[in-house]
This record gives structure tokens, C-alpha cells and sequence, in this order.
């Protein structure tokens, strides 16, 4: 189940953040946001630790091989490639929140069944 889909710049700045949730719990979601990025920040950043943490593979999968990632991507490639969009500012487009919105509600009904 996806609770938040959120967009991240360069300098760790919220371009997008959308709550799936019947609370509002945006504050808290955006908190966890942050915390997230934390924690991979402090792993890229240290990368000078011996021992069973040298091999860690602690951020995962870095490409997309899910169809929704894909299509997260996707969305988000057209919604920057706007030429009326200016980079490492907010996404403000209905269209991606739209196709945002779609791909959370087909990865409910697909994971569902």
C-alpha cells in the first residue's frame, strides 16, 4: 500500500509531496521524508567504514523494476521536461498529480487481487 508519494531535490527540498491517507497527516509524512533522507545521507557520506558495513547494501535496488516505479518515473520525466517547469522548484502541475494519483490507486487494486 502506498501512503505518501513524495519528489526530493538536489538539496534534500521537498518538490512534491502527496498524502494517500484519510488522515491528515501531511506534516508527519513530510517528517519521515526528511528522516529517510537522513539516514541514506549519512550512508553515501560515510563511505569510509571497515568492517561487515563496508558491503552493506543498504539502499537496494537503485533502478526501476516494478511498473509503477517505471511509471512514477515516467510521470515525472514529462512533468520536468514542461518548458514552462523551473528546475529544483516545486512541481505544481495537475497533470502529474493526476497521473500520480492513478498509478496509486492501480498499485492498490494490483496489489489487492
Amino acid at each position: 500500500m502506498i501512503v505518501c508519494v513524495a519528489v526530493v531535490g538536489h538539496q534534500n527540498n521537498p518538490l512534491y509531496i502527496q498524502s494517500f491517507t484519510e488522515a491528515d497527516d501531511a506534516l508527519k509524512l513530510h517528517h519521515i521524508v526528511h528522516c529517510s533522507l537522513d539516514v541514506v545521507d549519512e550512508r553515501v557520506n560515510n563511505p569510509k567504514k571497515s568492517g561487515p558495513t563496508l558491503n552493506e547494501t543498504f539502499l537496494g535496488l537503485l533502478y526501476p523494476t516494478e511498473n509503477y516505479k517505471v511509471r512514477f518515473h515516467l510521470a515525472y520525466v514529462d512533468a520536468v521536461s514542461n518548458p514552462f517547469h523551473v528546475p529544483g522548484k516545486k512541481i505544481t502541475s495537475r497533470t502529474f498529480a493526476e497521473r500520480v494519483s492513478n498509478i496509486v490507486k492501480s498499485f492498490g487494486l494490483s496489489s489487492a487481487g
